[in-house]
């Protein structure tokens, strides 16, 4: 096992190096830079200005030069100062990942307690008017954008209701209920699609075991049925479902845009589309290889996760 979490990890470094090669070039291809956008904000345009700032930004170097000096700041820990703010960037960007991560977390949980056992409900009571009911929301759910779900439960909550999550952010030592408060209906509106496809993948995997040898001379025996269900089916069942786990919680974290939008939380998502339209070099970079490390860390996750579920299955 160790022998293995090394080679992926060694991987992980040569992914997260030409992941850092291709948001370094295509954000310096793209039109217009920090420079013109700031003199465009102000008003007007002093060439010998622009051409300092220019200078000091090294955004008159070339492209190569540019991302070996990125890459020794980053070997140094020094992850660049925002062009934007005049600040280091770590400093702009540590307050923003715990909200995203809490929210991400939320999210996932959310995910898993309704479609989990949803999934096992709708595959052990095939056919029936439960299980119908139960796919109709679950097809309602991926067919449903978080944004608009959001949207839909902020009108909801003030139509019916008269109140409105906080706007600002709270937060948890301050007031831990306003806080939760606050994040409890973006993580529904976030989970509810991830919910819908773990109830899917749940109910198609649970479908496949319940049909095993095993599972009958389990029925045979006098088993209970819940133990039948969930001790012997829904633990044979769980690869495929972890799989979906690590995708959607990776999902999550880089996909939480407009959530964070509609719900105004200063979350890493939400800002990175300012510091893309900005061309925050620095911001940018580094909020994307945060994403990209959630990742790869996920799938790792996964690998490890499918040794303990199925003792058959060795690393070397």
């Amino acid at each position: 096992m160790r022998r293995f979490i090394v080679r992926r990890l060694a991987l992980a470094v040569l992914t997260l190096a030409g992941m850092s090669v291709v948001i370094f070039v295509l954000l310096r291809l793209a039109p217009g830079n920090i420079v013109d956008l700031l003199f465009q904000s102000a008003g007007y345009v002093d060439p010998a200005e622009k051409q300092r700032i220019t200078h000091e930004l090294l955004l008159d170097r070339p492209v190569a030069v540019q991302y070996v000096q990125w890459v020794r700041q980053l070997a140094g820990g020094d992850l660049g100062t925002s062009y934007r703010y005049g600040l280091p960037a770590w400093q702009i960007i540590r307050p923003r990942i715990p909200v995203t991560v809490e929210l991400g977390v939320l999210a996932l949980a959310v995910a898993i307690g309704l479609g989990l056992p949803s999934g096992v409900v709708s595959a052990a009571r095939q056919h029936t008017a439960l299980d119908y009911g139960l796919r109709i929301v679950s097809l309602a759910g991926l067919s449903m954008p978080a944004f608009w779900l959001g949207m839909l439960i902020i009108l909801v909550l003030v139509r019916v209701f008269g109140w409105i999550p906080p706007m600002l952010y709270v937060a948890p030592q301050a007031d831990l209920r306003g806080h939760l408060l606050q994040f409890l209906f973006p993580a529904l509106a976030a989970g509810y699609r991830s919910a819908a496809l773990i109830n899917r993948m749940t109910r198609s995997s649970m479908l496949e075991v319940l049909r095993e040898d095993y599972v009958r001379t389990g029925w045979a025996k006098g088993l209970p049925g819940r133990a039948v269900v969930y001790r012997h089916a829904l633990r044979n069942a769980l690869l495929p479902i972890v799989t979906v786990l690590g995708t959607e919680f990776a999902f999550l974290i880089g996909g939480l845009i407009v959530t964070e939008t509609v719900f105004n939380l200063p979350g890493v998502a939400r800002y990175l589309v300012e510091a893309i339209l900005w061309r925050d070099y620095p911001v940018v970079q580094n909020l994307v290889m945060f994403i990209a490390i959630v990742v790869v860390l996920s799938n790792l996750a996964v690998d490890i996760l499918y040794a303990r579920l199925d003792p058959r299955i060795r690393y070397t």
